[in-house]
């Protein structure tokens, strides 16, 4: 089994409250949901009404399936412009004895 996480920061420009970020942040969630079958949470920063984060997590056999779709949803988000994308941090978790 395979693991992918996914960290990615977004500074969110003209944004001045906690509410304009959380109607950003839902729709940025919502939107990854409805389109990619992977789990997304906002994970940091969430008194900073400026700054998201977000963490984005697949799982599956296939290492290259699972760092092809988590590529596609960063770019996907990055192309949505609701934010900008400042920094993204992958890691692949291998779990188990499988024979790969």
């Amino acid at each position: 089994m395979k693991i992918g996480c996914c960290q990615l920061r977004f500074f969110l420009h003209g944004n001045n409250s906690l509410k304009g970020k959380r109607k950003v942040v839902s729709s940025m969630k919502d939107r990854v949901r409805n389109k990619f079958n992977v789990s997304v949470a906002e994970v940091g920063d969430n008194d900073q009404w400026q700054s998201i984060q977000l963490g984005v997590a697949a799982v599956g056999p296939d290492p290259q399936y699972i760092d092809g779709l988590i590529q596609q949803v960063i770019r996907f988000l990055d192309s949505l412009q609701l934010a900008e994308l400042t920094d993204s941090q992958f890691e692949l978790i291998h779990v188990g004895h499988d024979h790969q």
